[in-house]
């Protein structure tokens, strides 16, 4: 029986169709080792974040037993895509391979890396080796005129139609060859060697486990939010009176005018009247007493409703529609717990925790109680309404954001299972990729930690409590320069309707300097109403505001003499113009003469990045900012940027330019000594360039 050139192509064909065992079994041929991938959270039992934009770089360690030539790739697949996209790899150093891919789609990925030997590279490089010692190779040529027919038939399959032209050329090429050396020249070319590795034979590959990774839209990372009551939003600051969300919409052009990105309401749910709060946190509430809007639920209804005072379901869509109107989007709180008169206590009351008498128990947090809260109970004894307990909170989130809003801050999460979020968050975002969660969980840091992985897309931090420089830059260490920049993104509150930090007893020099930490350490903070007027006044000693609008209506003149409204504007102006500052990882601290001072810089890659790493060598368009982060004391501080990161010589000269005054100087050498006095002056925020030929 005589044997074709076909019918060898059809018999390579019929073995491409076998399947090969997987790596686990007995015989196998999937002996590449492929480990230590590169960014992975938790072996993978958690995804890594990403932004629309953004370049995922993996890397990894890939070898195999004996001398082959290896190739891979890395693949990739939207959780809606069934096929992987691949994007090459290669070997950098000591058999750590790297590649990458651009990121276009808000959606859920999972990556993996495909491994395989390059035959027809192995081959080649084996017969040059024997051709310059000068033995003979008829053998070899026939192997690799094997391997050639064989990529024909899978460049054939695959209707890569230039490239099934080059691999007959080269056949020809090699039928006309009437010399050794010119049959082996025939299958040697560059350009062959480029197809084959196009079309190798991968059916012994070897495949890494699947890693998940999330990949969120931009304000996923950046923005800057302000958070109102819409109830205290009178005119008058003499006569306080409760508004509905349509009469809010005014305060609007001002929350624009200073730059935010996000307004962020509080629960917006009917409010409970048993045992509802009064002024001031008391137990007894006067019959005029608004009580507290995290008291979620009455006979107007809970989570899928809008108090009627605010105007109902209507008024919180226009409301909802003027902030889109003003270039900002519109956040809500969702608290998952409910008031005594919440229509779950009657429709499910095994939701909640019991007495041993059989009343539901409140909610405490030693030595504080309240009263006018019932907290869920998701360990109840009763599987079918644990499920049901999930599904109704699903549905909740469903009802908002068919209602247009696509953010939430969720209150107090680290009191729910970790199995509630990691579900919860991940089914919404299969159907909504746009939809952006924020952790309000000011708790022990293994928790934080473990919210942001199962899918909160940021998080509270304890910044509000970090207060020396060298607190910060300790922490912001490891927020952005561990393996906590690949999952947890910090989202910096000045403040919040529960938190007045005591650093605020110092006055308007703490609200500035607090303010441009905020700002410039991430791309995400916010600030709640009020700050903007430097307002302190405390409970007593505690952390808590008086005359807090937790509990009653407020009105304040937005005007107010020692605002610092335009100190904001500009910070948020930069943060827009300077596209390093809205990046979260690029944060670097530099070296500063001066214990209270804080010198750091954000800037852009510029030039190639380590294939390792990620990192430039060089950076450009840097931000510097030095901050005096003690509010009493003045202090001269010397500070010495690194130079040559963004590409200028120790001794050159070069331009610096305040961007709060757009005012430049010239400057030589890295020691610069700025005054910085929080009575008159606590920061800088400035860039280096080298000055024009």
């Amino acid at each position: 029986m005589t044997t074709t050139r076909d019918s060898v192509r059809r018999a390579v064909a019929a073995v491409a169709e076998a399947r090969e065992p997987d790596a686990d079994a007995v015989g196998t041929r999937r002996s590449i080792v492929i480990e230590r991938i590169e960014p992975q959270i938790d072996a993978g039992r958690h995804p890594i974040k990403r932004v629309v934009g953004d370049q995922l770089l993996v890397t990894a360690d890939i070898f195999a037993d004996g001398h082959d030539l290896l190739d891979a790739a890395l693949l990739i697949r939207a959780d809606d895509e069934t096929a992987h996209a691949e994007f090459p790899m290669r070997p950098i150093d000591n058999d750590r391979w790297s590649g990458h891919v651009e990121l276009t789609r808000n959606r859920w990925h999972h990556y993996a890396i495909e491994a395989w030997r390059d035959e027809f590279g192995t081959w080649r490089q084996g017969i040059g080796k024997k051709v310059d010692a000068g033995v003979p190779v008829p053998v070899e040529i026939e192997e690799g005129r094997i391997l050639v027919e064989a990529a024909l038939n899978r460049a054939e399959r695959s209707e890569a139609g230039e490239d099934v032209r080059l691999i007959r050329a080269a056949l020809s090429a090699l039928k006309r060859a009437r010399s050794e050396a010119t049959r082996v020249a025939a299958l040697s070319t560059d350009a062959l060697l480029a197809v084959m590795r196009r079309h190798p034979d991968r059916r012994f590959a070897s495949r890494s486990t699947e890693l998940p990774l999330v990949v969120d839209r931009e304000r996923a990372r950046f923005g800057a939010w302000y958070e109102l009551f819409p109830r205290s939003q009178g005119r008058d600051p003499k006569k306080p009176r409760a508004t509905t969300l349509a009469e809010a919409t005014w305060r609007l052009p001002d929350i624009a005018a200073m730059g935010f990105d996000v307004v962020y309401l509080p629960p917006i749910h009917p409010i409970g009247r048993v045992n509802r709060k009064g002024r001031n946190n008391t137990l007894d509430a006067a019959a005029d007493d608004v009580g507290s809007p995290y008291a979620i639920g009455s006979d107007a209804g809970g989570h899928d409703a809008v108090a009627p005072e605010l105007g109902g379901v209507e008024q919180l869509i226009g409301f909802r529609e003027a902030v889109e109107a003003h270039g900002m989007e519109l956040a809500l709180d969702i608290a998952l717990q409910a008031a005594p008169d919440h229509p779950y206590v009657r429709s499910h009351p095994e939701w909640f925790r019991h007495s041993p008498d059989g009343s539901i128990k409140y909610a405490e947090n030693p030595p504080k109680k309240y009263q006018d809260i019932y907290p869920i109970d998701f360990a109840g004894e009763d599987a079918a309404a644990r499920e049901a307990l999930w599904r109704e909170w699903r549905r909740i989130f469903g009802v908002w954001i068919d209602r247009g809003v696509r953010i939430f801050r969720v209150d107090n999460p680290h009191t729910k299972p970790i199995p509630f979020w990691a579900w919860l968050i991940r089914d919404i975002q299969r159907d909504h990729p746009d939809v952006i969660f924020l952790s309000e969980a000011f708790t022990k840091p293994k928790m934080m930690r473990k919210l942001a992985k199962v899918g909160f897309t940021q998080s509270y931090t304890y910044f509000t409590w970090r207060e020396t420089a060298a607190e910060l830059r300790d922490y912001f260490t490891e927020l952005t320069q561990t393996e906590m920049r690949e999952y947890f993104r910090g989202n910096l509150f000045t403040n919040t309707p529960d938190i007045n930090p005591h650093q605020l007893d110092h006055g308007r020099p703490a609200f500035v300097i607090r303010s441009v930490l905020a700002a410039t350490l991430s791309s995400s903070y916010g600030i709640y109403s009020g700050w903007e007027l430097c307002e302190s006044a405390r409970l007593g000693e505690r952390e808590e505001y008086l005359n807090s609008e937790k509990y009653e209506i407020r009105a304040r003149d937005w005007d107010a003499k020692g605002n610092i409204k335009l100190l904001i504007g500009e910070l948020n102006r930069l943060r827009h113009q300077r596209p390093a500052l809205k990046r979260y990882d690029n944060l670097r601290f530099e070296a500063v003469t001066g214990e209270r001072t804080l010198f750091y810089r954000k800037a852009l890659p510029h030039g190639k990045v380590d294939p390792l790493s990620g990192f430039p060598s060089r950076w450009r368009d840097a931000v510097y900012v030095a901050v005096n982060c003690d509010p009493t004391t003045p202090e001269r501080a010397i500070l010495h940027p690194d130079l040559p990161a963004i590409g200028i010589g120790w001794d050159e000269p070069y331009a610096l330019t305040d961007l709060m005054t757009g005012r430049t100087t010239r400057e030589i050498g890295a020691d610069l000594a700025v005054n910085l006095d929080p009575g008159a002056e606590a920061f800088r925020i400035f860039t280096i360039s080298a000055l024009e030929q």
